[in-house]
């Protein structure tokens, strides 16, 4: 199984970049999580989708800003990532489970990281 995320680059603060995640397996199967991972800092989740009902998640830090859908006619997952800040710089991967890899906590669900495919990166730098 390969994951390939894509479509980062270099972006003032405030732009916007779409990224993308591509597979050889079939991605309306399974859902679909965004990480990031910032110079020295752990790895985070960012956004999720899940296939079996079509729910999405948000970290708070992106609620408003980013987006993730999904393009099943293309296999390909994206994270639409707007008004983008330096803070958000960081590499950024994408993963894939069959299951729903979420975490319930006080009420409210949150993107999990059990999941079982894991693409490389693509790094987003946004700076003036």
């Amino acid at each position: 199984v390969q994951l390939q995320a894509s479509g980062g680059g270099l972006v003032q603060p405030g732009g916007f970049l779409r990224l993308s995640c591509t597979a050889s397996i079939r991605l309306a199967y399974y859902a679909i999580g965004w990480f990031r991972q910032a110079p020295g800092k752990e790895r985070e989740w960012v956004s999720c989708s899940m296939s079996n009902d079509g729910s999405t998640y948000y970290r708070d830090f992106v609620k408003g800003r980013f987006t993730i859908s999904r393009d099943n006619a293309k296999n390909t997952v994206y994270l639409q990532m707007n008004r983008l800040k330096p803070e958000d710089t960081a590499a950024y991967y994408c993963a894939a489970s069959p299951g729903t890899p979420l975490v319930y906590d006080s009420g409210t669900y949150y993107c999990g990281d059990d999941y079982d495919y894991w693409g490389q990166g693509t790094q987003v730098t946004v700076s003036s």
